[in-house]
């Protein structure tokens, strides 16, 4: 159990000071972080496969595309934990139970079904919009609040 539970950390940093154990272990555990990020494209919704694109300039774009919308991602979710946090408040999970650190990937399904109906000559009327949404929402600020205002 002692053999199996062991694992080689390797660096070429040899300067103690510059790199300790401590922080070598804390940047090895922080990639996981980069990697739960990626594991989308793997995803079946990504559909990832149905991509073909030949040219290596293309592909380098795609990938500076996807880099920067993990970026705007990984954003989106530390300022709704950061909220949350802040206020104290909750969101459920998949599970209906409370959480204060839902994944972005979750709040976006959470707020699928929700609709923005334009009337002409009357503004727009919010649909499906529930009491969770709109308090993530108020957390968000007003910038987000605006986004599924109604008016008329």
């Amino acid at each position: 159990m002692e053999r199996k539970s062991c694992f080689i950390l390797a660096t070429n940093q040899l300067d103690d000071q510059a790199l300790s154990d401590a922080d070598l272990i804390a940047a090895y555990k922080d990639q996981q972080k980069v990697e739960r990020g990626f594991r989308f494209l793997k995803d079946p919704m990504f559909m990832a496969a149905t991509l073909y694109l030949k040219k290596p300039e293309r592909i380098m774009a795609l990938m500076m595309v996807m880099t920067l919308c993990l970026l705007v991602y990984a954003a989106l979710e530390q300022r709704i934990r950061e909220a949350l946090k802040a206020q104290h408040e909750t969101f459920p999970d998949q599970k209906g139970k409370p959480t204060a650190r839902p994944t972005a990937r979750w709040v976006f399904q959470y707020f699928k079904g929700i609709h923005v109906l334009v009337v002409e000559h009357a503004g727009q009327i919010v649909l499906n919009m529930q009491q969770q949404q709109s308090a993530l929402l108020e957390l968000l600020g007003q910038r987000y609040v605006s986004l599924y205002s109604q008016s008329g």
